[in-house]
């Protein structure tokens, strides 16, 4: 893995595989996961936050007209 780039916090690696991994410099260097990996790696605009787009909504059904 290489190092990208290191805070007080936490330091950022890259692996050969491109993804990034997030290791705390806190006592016992615990690797992180979830919401505060994605928070980091957003901070430092290594990647974007993808937002799934809103379902097109369906036009309204046309009334047949009453036959009298």
């Amino acid at each position: 893995m290489q190092q990208v780039k290191q805070t007080a916090e936490y330091t950022v690696f890259q692996k050969k595989s491109g993804r990034y991994a997030v290791q705390a410099n806190a006592k016992g260097k615990k690797w992180l996961n979830g919401e505060d990996k994605v928070r980091i790696l957003v901070d430092e605009q290594l990647v974007k936050v993808m937002t799934p787009k809103a379902p097109p909504a369906e036009a309204p059904a046309e009334e047949a007209p009453a036959a009298s």
